[in-house]
């Protein structure tokens, strides 16, 4: 539809239009606007506002303009002089009530733009303009872009190429507050009752904890000490046997983060992002003067030579905000640690009597050398809702002597052992810094290297003990224990199975398995995937001679095991001379019959032992020296 002010000449004189007094008597900004929306619109088309070229759109765009700036339909007619009708149905059909302010507004810009382009002669003033309307349409362009997708990247480039650019690295091991709250939360919440005691009594100066094996107390340390070090951002130092014993608790540390969070730790030493260091150190920690903060001994009842240890550790915890805790099973009386436990080591300085009767230190004490004590026996464990055991089986399973001393924190007086612990302490070895041909997390830990098996079954529903030995690399050479492994209530195939994975990993050249009773059993099942292995009866005889090889081996100081194998230290100790029946001879035994000892481990060991030449290692050894045992059929 052409208006009529679009037939008019456009040099004619307008007529003057009648305006509403609304609008003749409105403000000066109001006729501003109103003067401002007529220059944006004047000549949009090489033939003016009312150029029949455009068909009306510049009129048009010059009565929406004017209807977005608040004029009423009426009010733009008569100032147009368009028809009503024709504008009602422009604002029907285009929307104009609906439009959006923002496409108000490019509109407006859109127009402004086409008529300075459509200039033939432009000024500097006016390509200014031009870039900036452009400017201000792709602004605009962003924000409906942005109303659409919700992305902070639509709306403002400058996110977009930040988020490009290669994103910096969280710091390593880092811990948000969040996560630190997680751990926390799961830590206390997983907690049996003596463990929770333990907690309520981390800011102890010191602490000593005798326990019974398997109750969870490194499992507990090592998250105690993770949780302390997220919050304060203290260092924790783990000290213990051997370095192999010491990195089990990094391995619980890392499985419970990454078991909660997510979050993978790793080093060794372990970083935190807040600048607090986990220490894992064995008998090297010798070497570690230098280090500071909190420490845990673990085993400190099995350690060899723990005066010099202790007083390295006790450096490392000198200053007086940090704290120690000590915790194991006990071992000999004869220990040196159990001058520190019962201190008396003080009592030659000052008058100190500390009650160790279990009754006193059940709940924990703290004895006048400032120490906190604390023994906790499987019977506590069980109280504390511990239900992991089945406490029948364990008193069928071991000796009493065993049962007081494993399970119930009763010391062993090993004086009337064969092995006495200060007899074995030689040979408990960091295996992780001496052996350095040996991988134990590989697949074949020893390569193709010859090793000998040995192998104690279980007899009456007891443990049985499978135990791998280096062949010495020269005669008379360290004998090493690469692996010992404990079973528990298998039968006859399943020990079988056992031994067999064995060979798989290692180079097996020669296995000898106790045959004794229903051993039988077992050795008939490893003849078939190992037919050279090599059955043995137990006498006395043959018991006597197991017993003379290691003892020379032991004095030797040719047998070496990792420090913190404690339980193949325990099983030689648990060894003792004893009467047979008859009264006649002298045998060997740990308490599990008289026919036969407990003590797997030593055992198994000691068969694996035996292939070698009783003569070896001393002057009357031979080239074409054989093992001393009567081999079974």
């Amino acid at each position: 539809m052409t208006s009529k002010a679009a037939t008019k000449p456009a040099t004619a004189a307008k007529p003057k239009r009648k305006v509403s007094a609304v609008h003749n008597t409105g403000s000066a900004a109001q006729k501003a606007i109103t003067s401002r929306a007529k220059a944006i619109f004047k000549d949009a088309q090489p033939g003016g506002e009312t150029s029949p070229v455009d068909g009306g759109a510049g009129v048009r765009r010059e009565a929406r303009a004017l209807f977005w700036m608040g004029w009423k339909l009426s009010h733009i007619a008569e100032h147009l002089g368009v028809p009503r009708g024709t504008l009602h149905g422009w604002c029907k059909a285009e929307k104009w009530q609906d439009t959006p302010a923002a496409q108000r507004v490019e509109y407006a810009l859109e127009a402004r733009l086409s008529t300075l382009i459509a200039k033939d002669v432009k000024t500097g003033g006016d390509f200014k303009e031009i870039d900036l309307l452009g400017r201000q349409l792709e602004r605009l362009a962003r924000i409906g872009k942005y109303e659409r997708t919700g992305r902070e990247a639509d709306l403002n480039p400058a996110i977009e190429a930040r988020n490009a650019a290669p994103k910096k690295a969280r710091g390593k091991n880092h811990l948000s507050e969040e996560q630190v709250e997680q751990l926390k939360s799961a830590f206390l919440e997983s907690l049996f009752k003596y463990q929770l005691g333990w907690w309520q009594n981390s800011q102890q100066r010191t602490r000593a904890i005798l326990k019974s094996r398997q109750i969870g107390a490194t499992w507990y340390f090592a998250r105690e000490a993770l949780i302390d070090a997220l919050e304060t951002g203290r260092n924790q130092i783990f000290l213990s046997a051997s370095k192999a014993q010491a990195h089990i608790f990094k391995q619980y540390i890392c499985a419970f983060v990454h078991e909660v969070t997510g979050v993978e730790l790793k080093g060794d030493p372990i970083v935190l992002a807040n600048g607090a260091t986990l220490y894992f150190l064995g008998s090297n920690a010798r070497t570690a003067q230098g280090y500071h903060g909190n420490f845990y001994f673990d085993e400190f009842f099995w350690t060899q030579d723990f005066e010099r240890l202790n007083k390295v550790a006790s450096g490392m915890a000198m200053h007086k905000k940090w704290r120690k805790t000590y915790f194991s099973t006990p071992s000999s009386i004869q220990h040196a640690a159990y001058a520190f436990w019962s201190a008396q080591r003080l009592k030659k300085k000052s008058k100190i009597d500390v009650d160790l009767t279990h009754a006193r230190l059940a709940g924990g004490f703290t004895g006048e050398d400032r120490v906190w004590r604390n023994i906790v026996t499987i019977m506590d464990a069980l109280a504390g809702g511990c239900d992991l055991f089945d406490l029948e089986e364990l008193k069928l399973e071991y000796s009493d002597a065993e049962f007081a001393n494993l399970l119930m924190c009763g010391f062993v007086d090993d004086s009337f052992s064969v092995f006495p612990l200060s007899m074995l302490q030689p040979c408990m070895v960091d295996s992780w810094e001496l052996w350095t041909d040996f991988k134990p997390f590989s697949q074949r830990p020893y390569g193709r290297m010859p090793v000998w098996v040995g192998y104690d079954p279980s007899h009456t529903g007891d443990n049985a003990g499978l135990v791998v030995v280096a062949v010495p690399k020269t005669p008379g050479g360290a004998l090493r224990v690469l692996h010992t492994q404990q079973f528990k209530g298998m039968d006859f195939e399943a020990q079988a199975k056992a031994i067999k994975a064995a060979t798989e990993r290692y180079n097996v050249v020669g296995m000898t398995v106790d045959t004794t009773g229903i051993g039988q059993g077992v050795y008939q099942l490893v003849q078939k995937f190992f037919p050279s292995v090599r059955g043995m009866n137990y006498s006395v005889e043959s018991k006597t001679m197991l017993i003379l090889k290691a003892q020379q081996v032991i004095n030797a100081g040719r047998l070496e095991f990792d420090a913190g194998n404690k339980e193949l230290a325990a099983s030689f100790m648990a060894i003792k001379r004893e009467l047979t029946a008859s009264g006649r001879n002298v045998t060997y035994s740990a308490g599990r019959s008289e026919e036969t000892g407990h003590s797997d481990l030593a055992w198994a060991t000691m068969n694996a032992l035996s292939h070698e030449p009783l003569e070896t290692g001393t002057d009357l050894a031979t080239p074409q020296g054989q093992s001393f045992l009567v081999i079974s059929d």
